[in-house]
């Protein structure tokens, strides 16, 4: 399984619509978010039937970026049935993302 990559605004708000889903915004040229890719796959083998992980490039997705205030990447968002819960701006440990992931599904 490999973590889902948001393509467009309707495909963001069908993925973050139910349930818990953590969104890393990100971009190509960004190396702290390369860094933080290893995590991401991580967290998706993990909490696969779960919750969704998924990815948006925020060069082609700038309207949602913009919409959601993101500033600096990368930026990961916890969503729970639409709404944001929490936010982590820069790289994130594991640790801190397996923690808000299962706080979130609790």
């Amino acid at each position: 399984m490999s973590e889902i990559e948001i393509s467009s605004k309707r495909d963001f708000e069908t993925t973050i619509g139910k349930g818990v889903s953590l969104v890393d915004f990100n971009a190509p040229w960004c190396a702290p978010c390369r860094d933080q890719d290893s995590v991401i796959k991580q967290l998706d083998k993990s909490y696969s039937g779960k919750a969704v992980v998924a990815k948006v490039n925020i060069d082609e997705n700038r309207e949602i970026a913009l919409k959601l205030g993101i500033q600096s990447i990368p930026t990961i968002i916890l969503f729970r049935n639409g709404r944001e819960i929490q936010r982590f701006v820069g790289l994130q440990p594991v640790e801190t993302l397996f923690a808000a992931l299962d706080n979130a599904l609790a």
